[in-house]
């Protein structure tokens, strides 16, 4: 059962890296910082007051770009292969003993994948809401992002099993949708 429980928590804190790539990184320190979480062997660089301030100051710095015009839609380009890499390592790093190689494999289709497929998500509505709105809507975007991410994080390292069956639902809704837009003749 622990087993099942940690991927369900790795699922949930990989999808919310597809919102934003650094909120949920750190908020899982947070967790190893006040010992709510302990981190796996070889991660145990994930519970330092270095990784601390490395993360802080990133999401402060990736919270606050995605208010900037255009440069919003630059960042997704760059956050879309970062999500990938930080929903890897989130998954990888709270999946509880097993191979190895097992959870490296459940790191890179599940947690990376997921949060890729969101992050892909998000990147193609805040492309639409550039078409429509001519980027006046993306800081509504992006604060609906922001929420996502921060309470979903939070949230998942509470009920891990409730915020997995939602990520779950995201990715097949997004899923769907990114598949019905790929079918569309052009």
């Amino acid at each position: 059962m622990e087993f099942a429980l940690s991927i369900c928590l790795g699922l949930a804190l990989a999808a919310c890296c597809g919102f934003r790539v650094f909120v949920p990184l750190l908020v899982t320190n947070v967790a190893y910082l006040t010992g709510y979480l302990t981190p796996n062997p070889g991660f145990e660089w994930m519970a330092g007051w270095v990784a601390f301030a490395v993360l802080a100051s990133a999401t402060v710095l990736e919270i606050a770009a995605y208010y900037i015009p255009v440069v919003d839609n630059v960042l997704d380009t760059i956050a879309t292969p970062a999500a990938f890499i930080a929903g890897t390592v989130l998954m990888t790093s709270l999946v509880d003993g097993g191979d190895p190689i097992l959870r490296w494999a459940l790191g890179l289709i599940v947690g990376g994948g997921s949060a890729g497929l969101i992050q892909a998500g998000t990147g193609l509505l805040r492309l639409g809401s550039t078409a429509t709105t001519g980027g006046l809507g993306n800081p509504v975007v992006a604060t609906t992002e922001n929420v996502f991410a921060g309470f979903f994080s939070v949230l998942g390292l509470f009920l891990p099993v409730l915020v997995a069956v939602l990520a779950v639902g995201l990715l097949v809704f997004v899923g769907k949708r990114l598949a019905r837009r790929l079918d569309k003749p052009s």
